[in-house]
């Protein structure tokens, strides 16, 4: 089973990955994040294996959490 973090500072744009993710098998959990230090906090806690990461965000941007998850998962920009 796989955990999805959502990390974009849009609410909006959150809530389309979650809607196009809701209905994928081998979904455990879907988490979301509106800022950059709120998505370390999140990954961190429940070590996700796919993220969905915009790159400008607050606090952290997208490319500095890439650079911290390393190979830990697969990352898809969305932007």
């Amino acid at each position: 089973m796989i955990k999805v973090l959502i990390a974009d500072d849009e609410s909006l744009a959150r809530q389309s990955i979650r809607l196009l993710l809701q209905n994928q098998a081998g979904i455990e959990a879907v988490f979301e994040a509106a800022d950059g230090h709120q998505a370390l906090a999140l990954f961190e806690e429940h070590q996700c294996q796919l993220v969905f990461l915009d790159i400008q965000m607050p606090g952290l941007d997208g490319i500095q959490l890439a650079e911290r998850f390393g190979d830990n998962c697969v990352i898809v920009f969305v932007t």
